[in-house]
């Protein structure tokens, strides 16, 4: 680590692995909670298959909609979980990316097949975005809330 900067920069290999569990485990466990709700809503019965069976993702039904609602509502729940367990904007895309990556490779194993469907892809890169704009917009927040300095500031206490 340089001297004076405000960070610690360091790369932490346990640290990152750690906020990538915690990440995939956060963003799954709401997912599935949410995917739960949606098929009691429609009626359909509740399987794996609404996570990672790439051909469940469609528009012809109540409940292909309400698993793409699931999903994308999701992101914003997984932007939280960003701020909370990552809290540097900066390493919003990084993470949004690890977890669409890691659920594509799931996926394709769990498929056995690599996801050709355009309205799973669509999807995707829309939670995506969600996900890592929605968690740069938190974290930023967070970021840029003003340090006390001067005597006052010394008898309190900063959550920086």
């Amino acid at each position: 680590m340089k001297g004076g900067t405000f960070r610690n920069t360091q790369w932490d290999p346990t640290l990152l692995t750690s906020q990538i569990i915690s990440m995939q485990f956060c963003v799954y466990f709401t997912l599935g909670l949410l995917v739960f709700v949606a098929n009691k809503l429609s009626g359909d019965n509740y399987t794996l298959d609404h996570l990672f069976e790439y051909r469940e993702i469609h528009i012809y039904d109540l409940g292909g909609r309400l698993v793409i609602c699931a999903f994308v509502v999701n992101a914003f729940v997984a932007s939280l979980a960003l701020w909370c367990i990552v809290r540097r904007a900066k390493l919003c895309l990084d993470f949004s990316c690890t977890f669409h990556v890691l659920h594509l490779l799931i996926c394709w194993w769990y498929n056995r097949s690599f996801p050709a469907n355009a309205s799973w892809w669509l999807l995707n890169v829309i939670t995506g975005t969600i996900m890592c704009i929605g968690g740069e917009f938190l974290c930023l927040q967070t970021e840029m809330k003003e340090i006390p300095v001067g005597y006052a500031a010394l008898n309190q206490k900063s959550d920086v």
